[in-house]
């Protein structure tokens, strides 16, 4: 079952169910909005989910990509991407946390094709602030399905304050023979679907509201339940990387975490360009030159001379076409051209600044800020020529 084969069955499951699809947004988040990028499904729905109404009602289904810069260094492990999918579901103040368990069980294993013996699932186990997520539990315990009880892992909010609540996770067996032990105590349980009951906010003190109406959201990682699906080991396996890993290796040789990374990154680095950010020092845009700039740092390690020219077309062509984006391969190769020239000459001025005497020492504060003010160069680049 490839990606566009996955969203369809899980789209349309929800719509036979009473849910409207609504179209995701692109990376950029609405205007006014603090977070540089959209990091899941359920950002641009904040509004809803606070009470005011959808226009499409209070069932949802949508398709979101997202971006976490805050995966960038989990990125070469098996599971996690810059930018990835979000399949996701909502309930505005409509039914309740159960109901969309068993629905999500129900779609792994019946729609799917899900082992259900290689199921266990996390619920909420209480804390000073709140009891425990007994409808939770007692849904599992219903369906058979082995539960675990934590109270910081499944615990979701989307920042220090705002909506929050209890989630329950489901987790499926990756290891060989029969499944053992628990979620937190072996990573073999790799997480595929959270859902959260949202029914609190989360004020400045720490304290606990509740949210005008009870919301269940959940979240779905595409690329990851693809991967376990489609029976690969990694996320960069499967089949929306499969130009990229069949391609890249033979044009730069790299060990396979550098594959990964340089796979994960330009592909990031092409949507993000798709969706209309271009490299700058601040913001969005350093964002991605930093992708950029990670990806050259490893390609020019063991070979200077590999350049982003030789890139093919092919997988540019793919990711934009994946995403439904308009920029054509050519312009998108063309700007990472660009930002891969001026790179090089920033390098070539760092080292030359950094050969002064007065760096040849252990730099404090104070040589970083003026290296960043005065010549340009970033700490990360300044740390990058010192350790190389």
């Amino acid at each position: 079952m490839d990606t566009e084969l996955l969203t369809r069955t899980f789209v349309e499951y929800y719509e036979d169910r009473g849910h409207r699809r609504i179209t995701g947004s692109t990376l950029l988040p609405p205007p006014g909005d603090t977070v540089l990028f959209t990091t899941s499904g359920m950002h641009p729905l904040t509004p809803y989910l606070e009470g005011r109404p959808h226009p499409l009602g209070r069932r949802l289904v949508n398709v979101q990509r997202c971006l976490r810069t805050t995966d960038l260094d989990e990125v070469g492990d098996s599971t996690h991407l810059t930018v990835f999918e979000m399949l996701g579901t909502w309930s505005l103040g409509d039914y309740e946390g159960p109901r969309s368990l068993d629905w999500g069980h129900r779609l792994l294993t019946e729609g799917l094709g899900v082992d259900p013996g290689r199921l266990h699932a996390t619920v909420f186990g209480g804390d000073d602030r709140t009891g425990p997520d007994t409808a939770s539990l007692r849904l599992w315990q219903e369906l058979g399905v082995p539960v675990e009880l934590t109270v910081e892992d499944n615990w979701w909010s989307n920042g220090p304050v705002g909506p929050c609540g209890p989630d329950s996770e489901i987790f499926l067996w990756t290891g060989d023979g029969p499944p053992r032990s628990t979620p937190t105590r072996d990573d073999r349980w790799v997480e595929v679907w959270n859902h959260v009951t949202m029914r609190h906010r989360r004020l400045p003190d720490g304290s606990l509201v509740p949210l005008p109406q009870r919301n269940v959201d959940t979240g779905l990682g595409l690329e990851r339940l693809a991967a376990l699906l489609q029976g690969k080991p990694s996320v960069f396996e499967c089949d929306v990387f499969e130009p990229w890993r069949r391609l890249v290796p033979g044009l730069w040789p790299l060990d396979e975490p550098s594959l990964r990374l340089v796979g994960d990154h330009l592909r990031s680095a092409v949507v993000v360009l798709g969706d209309g950010v271009r490299p700058a020092g601040t913001g969005r845009g350093y964002v991605l030159r930093r992708l950029v700039r990670r990806v050259l740092t490893v390609l020019w390690r063991d070979d200077p001379s590999r350049g982003l020219g030789d890139l093919p077309l092919e997988p540019v062509s793919h990711t934009l076409d994946h995403f439904r984006q308009d920029d054509g391969p050519e312009q998108v190769r063309r700007l990472l051209v660009e930002e891969e020239r001026r790179f090089g000459r920033l390098l070539e001025r760092g080292r030359q600044v950094l050969a002064r005497p007065r760096f040849r020492g252990p730099l404090g504060e104070d040589d970083f800020r003026y290296l960043h003010d005065t010549h340009g160069l970033p700490r990360d680049l300044v740390t990058g020529l010192r350790e190389g």
